[in-house]
C-alpha cells in the first residue's frame, strides 16, 4: 500500500500540471485566433482547479495505477480533464484556425516533457539518481509524452482529429466529422483491447526523439 501511495504521489503533480497547461493552451490560442469563449469562462488559467475533472483527472488514473500495482502490469496511464470550451465558429477562419487551437494542447505537453527532461538532467548533474523528485521528473516526461501522443491520434474529438479535419478538403472533412459522436467509444475500445498503444507509438517515438535532444 505504501508503494501505491508513493506512486500516486510521484505521478500526481506531473498529471495535474500536464492537463492544466494542455487545456489552458487550447483556450489561449483560441483567444489569439478570435474566440474568447474559454477566456470569458475563466479557463485560460494555470490554476489546476479550473481544469480538474474529479473522475477523469483523479479517479481513473488512480484506479489504473492501483490495478497495475495489484496485477504487476504496466497499464497505460489514461485520463482526461474538463474540456476547455472553444466555439470554432467564432475563430476568424474556423477550419484553418482549428488546426492551431488543436495543436496547442499536445505541443504544450511536448514543451513540458522537455522541462521535465531538463530537471532530470539537473538531478543527474548533482549526483542524484534516486528518490522522490528524481522519480517525479521521470514520471513527468512519461505523462506528458503519453498525453501528447494520445491527443494526436487522428480521431475526433481528440486534437489529432481536429487537425485532420482542418487539413482535409471541405467535403471530406464534413464526412469525417460524422464519426465524432463515437470517437471516445472507439478510444475506450482500443484501450480495453490493448491496441491503443499501436496508434500512439508513432507520436511517442517522435516525442522521445525530441526530448532526447535535451538529455
Amino acid at each position: 500500500m505504501n508503494d501505491l501511495i508513493q506512486t500516486i504521489a510521484v505521478y500526481a503533480i506531473p498529471v495535474i500540471f500536464a492537463i492544466t497547461l494542455h487545456e489552458a493552451a487550447h483556450g489561449y490560442v483560441a483567444r489569439l485566433f478570435g474566440d474568447p469563449t474559454a477566456w470569458q469562462a475563466g479557463r485560460v488559467t494555470l490554476n489546476p482547479i479550473s481544469h480538474i475533472d474529479p473522475v477523469g483527472t483523479l479517479l481513473v488514473p488512480a484506479m489504473i495505477l492501483l490495478i497495475s500495482k495489484l496485477t504487476g502490469g504496466a497499464g497505460l496511464l489514461f485520463g482526461w480533464a474538463k474540456p476547455v470550451p472553444v466555439d470554432f465558429g467564432r475563430l476568424r477562419r474556423p477550419k484553418r484556425d482549428m488546426l492551431w487551437v488543436a495543436l496547442a494542447g499536445p505541443l504544450s505537453n511536448l514543451f513540458m516533457a522537455i522541462l521535465w527532461v531538463l530537471a532530470f538532467r539537473v538531478y543527474i548533474a548533482t549526483g542524484v539518481q534516486e528518490g522522490f523528485w528524481y522519480e517525479m521528473a521521470q514520471a513527468g516526461v512519461v505523462v506528458n509524452l503519453v498525453l501528447m501522443a494520445l491527443n494526436l491520434i487522428p480521431l475526433l474529438p481528440l486534437d489529432g482529429g481536429r487537425v485532420l479535419f482542418s487539413l482535409l478538403p471541405q467535403r471530406m472533412a464534413w464526412q469525417y466529422s460524422k464519426i465524432e459522436p463515437y470517437g471516445m467509444v472507439i478510444v475506450i475500445v482500443l484501450l480495453v483491447t490493448g491496441t491503443l498503444h499501436f496508434f500512439m507509438e508513432p507520436f511517442l517515438a517522435f516525442g522521445r526523439v525530441v526530448v532526447s535532444w535535451f538529455l
